[in-house]
């Protein structure tokens, strides 16, 4: 009699979905029709398949909503194109001063014993000049679309102010000093003392302004100046083959010239003007002998 009422109870209290002990029991509609188990729980049933869809399509509504926020902040896909360009001028740019480095290294060896080294002064020279030409065209191509107002170019910024100022006038000096010398070897001889004039003076004034430039991209030029050559950071920004080729392009043309400017240097040489170069600065070179 006893068992009997109990279940009844037990049935009472599972019709009404709750427990005197438990306190409130939540039930969940399955799509298999199934009810809750007969067994009393202490939590909360398993959320349903119809719950879990809705939580889900809310979750990923989220998700999106926040993903949507993050594309907005991402630059456009010009803007983007732009400061690839940047990089990828910054990048000749360095690539190419590395290599005048070198050069001109070797170029400044030479002068130490310019009677002695003359020819590979002139042809180190002359393999400088489309490098040069590189350079100066990159720098250009900056300080134009810095000054235009390229957004892109923009957002990099200048460089130091006193870099700058000093640009320009370190390129009407480089092409002094190479001008100067190639007229110098092949310009007429009756103005072979003027010309070497202007370039020594050119030359002098040229370094000074070379020692300040380099000092101030030095850093920059070691950065830059390997990223196309590494594996990782070459695909990093497009156009480093062409970039490459560029340099090497310059520096074959450089060589070619020079190949082509050496046979002259015994002729020039044999009209005794190399005595001037070795002359010190202050001292009175001995007059040329007398040809024929």
């Amino acid at each position: 009699m006893e068992q009997d009422r109990e279940h009844r109870r037990r049935d009472s209290i599972r019709d009404r979905g709750t427990d005197s002990d438990l306190g409130t029991v939540r039930w969940v509609a399955s799509s298999t029709g199934r009810g809750p188990s007969q067994r009393p729980h202490r939590t909360e049933f398993p959320r349903s398949s119809v719950s879990a869809w809705e939580a889900a399509v809310t979750r990923g509504r989220q998700e999106l909503a926040q993903g949507a926020s993050e594309w907005q902040e991402l630059p456009e896909a010009d803007e983007y194109d732009g400061d690839e360009g940047v990089e990828a001028n910054a990048r000749l740019t360095g690539m190419t001063a590395a290599l005048l480095l070198v050069l001109l290294a070797v170029e400044g060896f030479t002068i130490l014993r310019i009677g002695r080294l003359l020819t590979l002064h002139v042809v180190i020279g002359m393999v400088l000049v489309p490098p040069v030409l590189l350079k100066i065209g990159s720098t250009t191509w900056r300080f134009a679309r810095y000054y235009l107002g390229s957004p892109e170019y923009r957002r990099k910024g200048p460089p130091p102010a006193l870099l700058r100022l000093l640009g320009p006038f370190l390129v009407v000096l480089t092409l002094a000093v190479l001008g100067s010398g190639i007229a110098l070897l092949l310009g007429p001889s009756s103005a072979r003392s003027e010309l070497l004039t202007i370039h020594k003076a050119t030359f002098i004034l040229w370094i000074a302004a070379m020692v300040v430039h380099v000092l101030g991209h030095l850093v920059d030029t070691a950065r830059l100046a390997p990223k196309d050559f590494y594996w990782r950071t070459r695909r990093q920004v497009r156009g480093a083959s062409r970039r490459q080729w560029a340099l090497v392009g310059a520096l074959c043309l450089g060589i070619l010239l020079a190949v082509v400017v050496a046979p002259k240097i015994g002729p020039w040489r044999s009209g005794g003007t190399p005595v001037h170069l070795i002359a010190p600065a202050g001292k009175v070179a001995p007059t040329p002998p007398p040809t024929g």
